[in-house]
């Protein structure tokens, strides 16, 4: 999703909206163990044990984020732009709404003006609304949205695997051809990475496959990342071969999870991305201390293998 996006549709897992606001648990919320796993949330713990700890056991409070929060208004535009007739669906007739979209989000969570505090003139909101312009604008040269009849937008999808685990997760757009073949279309408001890094993307459109394939009973046809930043369109076909690799990699991810969840041992994985965390205060890479851990954990078996260690995934 595209802001990691992520609703992931239960305060367990963290949700979309929440991410995207930085926001943090309401009064009288109680940690909870992790009962399903999105696509957000497995990068999360692939990034680093701790961070997902962070999130979605301590539900640890996040500045806003301005390109984030532009990600969810471009996001929103692009999901009502299919309401109107297709004649109706015009770059000029996009771009309008981008204004409306944003005062909807800054009427549902207030909290995001901070991201123009001192902002008087109006002037970096202003620049930030361009910007959130040109990249719904530039979609217009990826796709054509007058030859195009999503099947569901913004598709909650739930599913639980034979092992007990469940996924969740949304997807920006799912159409269906009409011999009946499936494209799962995600967008994305940054650049496009380097072939060598396009993995971590692949991986959670390969995390909606395997769910819409348990759902629905059909293979994916085509997986399609559109990255309005670079203007720049990846697709990938899967096989059944690739969806059942990403299955097995899951159910491991799930146990290292749920290891963590019951020892309480969330390592660190300090990585370049430390630099932009919020959480530098709370951890023990930059000299802070991780709250008290609100979970009853067990000390690890004997000789058991370190939790929150990625190697064996």
């Amino acid at each position: 999703m595209g802001w990691s996006t992520e609703q992931d549709g239960a305060a367990a897992q963290g949700g979309h909206g929440a991410e995207a606001a930085g926001a943090g648990p309401g009064e009288g919320v109680r940690a909870r163990p992790p009962v399903a796993l999105s696509p957000s949330r497995a990068s999360d713990f692939m990034q680093c044990p701790l961070l997902y700890r962070f999130r979605v056991i301590d539900k640890l409070p996040e500045k806003p984020s301005a390109a984030a929060t532009r990600g969810t208004v471009v996001h929103a535009v692009l999901e009502r732009l299919f309401d109107a007739p297709a004649a109706e669906r015009t770059a000029a007739g996009a771009r309008a709404m981008v204004p409306g979209e944003w005062a909807k989000l800054l009427a549902k969570r207030p909290e995001l003006a901070e991201l123009f505090a001192g902002d008087a003139d109006g002037e970096r909101l202003a620049t930030w609304l361009a910007e959130a312009e040109a990249l719904v604008e530039r979609w217009f040269s990826l796709e054509d949205p007058t030859r195009l009849e999503p099947a569901d937008r913004e598709l909650y999808v739930e599913t639980v695997l034979e092992s007990g685990l469940q996924l969740r997760g949304f997807i920006d757009r799912v159409d269906v051809a009409p011999t009946g073949e499936v494209r799962i279309v995600d967008y994305k408001t940054g650049k496009a990475p380097r072939p060598q890094f396009a993995e971590g993307a692949l991986f959670q459109m390969k995390f909606y496959a395997l769910v819409m394939w348990r759902l629905r009973g059909v293979v994916p046809r085509r997986l399609q990342l559109v990255y309005l930043g670079s203007g720049d369109v990846l697709t990938y076909d899967p096989g059944e071969a690739d969806l059942r690799a990403v299955e097995r990699k899951l159910l491991a991810l799930w146990e290292a999870i749920r290891l963590a969840t019951e020892t309480g041992d969330w390592r660190p994985r300090p990585t370049k991305l430390c630099g932009w965390c919020d959480h530098q205060a709370h951890c023990p890479e930059f000299g802070g201390t991780p709250p008290v851990y609100p979970l009853e954990a067990r000390p690890a078996d004997a000789g058991g293998a370190p939790q929150g260690r990625m190697g064996a995934i």
